[in-house]
């Protein structure tokens, strides 16, 4: 089995409808250039006791942590995740900002050459941290780094969906369209 060996392409799209009668997102945008990301999907589990021992488990989902890192953020991706605004150049910060719901989604290359994509289908991102250093005898390149909580859709309650290029009985008209729009449920 191929293991993971890198991680490109991130994708985010502004999610615009999640009711009971569907769900909608804007097109998708690229980010900048992907260093790392981090998805830890949290659970919450309660042991249940009888005659001296544990009968069952009762386990919930509470939703996924996300550290992405880039190499660098533009000011308008900023923006577009912070909820802020450009305006001529200068990016806008308000305590008014509103970071919107959004999908993520990317590409993470396997050994054999083929990839894992994945989309996470609903979160958003906390406001982004800087950290600047002076500039010495060896520069230090500084990177973006994200935090964000994602978590199930109220349409119908899906929060991630993950392709293999390489799976058996997968659509490859899916893998091709998979940054043109965040991908619905395949039919089966």
């Amino acid at each position: 089995m191929a293991r993971q060996i890198g991680l490109r392409d991130i994708h985010i799209a502004k999610l615009t409808k999640d009711d009971s009668t569907g769900v909608t997102y804007e097109t998708p945008i690229k980010l900048e250039r992907a260093i790392s990301a981090k998805i830890t999907p949290k659970i919450t589990s309660e042991n249940i006791y009888s005659d001296d021992s544990v009968e069952d488990v009762i386990s919930s989902f509470e939703g996924i942590d996300v550290e992405i890192e880039l190499n660098q953020l533009s000011l308008e991706s900023r923006a577009i995740l912070q909820g802020a605004k450009v305006v001529k150049g200068v990016l806008i910060e308000s305590k008014d900002d509103l970071a919107p719901t959004i999908a993520m989604g990317f590409k993470s290359k396997k050994t054999n050459g083929k990839y894992r994509y994945v989309w996470l289908l609903k979160g958003k991102f906390e406001l982004v941290s800087d950290e600047y250093d002076t500039e010495a005898e060896k520069p230090k390149a500084q990177s973006a780094k994200l935090k964000g909580k994602f978590y199930s859709r109220d349409y119908d309650g899906n929060y991630r969906f993950i392709a293999d290029e390489d799976a058996e009985g997968v659509d490859a008209s899916i893998i091709n369209g998979w940054f043109d729009a965040v991908v619905n449920e395949p039919e089966i």
